[in-house]
């Protein structure tokens, strides 16, 4: 039961997304939604409520929103974090992915591998990022945050 069931993008804010970018959110949540860990936990003494739950993420006045609601759409939390702690590892993942789709254009197997590893590097460290920026409001497995991660970097328009 701890997991979600729905997961929306909010973009409303933003600029529309292109064909690229909008495949790329499409093929995110439907990996997030494959495979995914994730609860609220109880807070001032009540027990957490129970999953599975659907997320609406969004950014608004920039800030990352997580709206978490019951599989009926009933609101169980809103939480904002900062862009700030997300915004270099962002930058740094978007430029290795740009090296990394240049590179299989033109580059051997051995030097790809080591663009991809580094990427998949940058990619963890997001997912970690992602994980302590959200304790004590959800708890996300290694896995469910880099899916998140990637849904994150896909809000964003560079």
């Amino acid at each position: 039961m701890n997991r979600l069931c729905r997961v929306e993008i909010d973009d409303s804010a933003l600029p529309p997304p292109g064909p690229e970018m909008e495949q790329e959110r499409r093929v995110a949540i439907f990996d997030l939604l494959e495979d995914n860990s994730f609860a609220l936990p109880g807070r001032a003494g009540q027990t957490a409520p129970p999953g599975p739950y659907a997320l609406v993420l969004a950014v608004r006045d920039g800030r990352l929103v997580f709206d978490v609601a019951t599989q009926e759409d009933k609101a169980l939390a809103s939480f904002h974090l900062s862009m700030g702690p997300f915004r270099q590892v962002i930058k740094d993942y978007f430029q290795i992915c740009t090296s990394y789709y240049d590179a299989v254009k033109r580059l051997p197997p051995a030097q790809i591998e080591a663009i991809d590893m580094a990427r998949r590097g940058i990619h963890n460290e997001g997912a970690r990022t992602l994980q302590e920026r959200l304790e004590g409001k959800a708890e996300v497995d290694i896995d469910t945050a880099r899916r998140l991660f990637t849904l994150i970097c896909a809000l964003q328009q560079v």
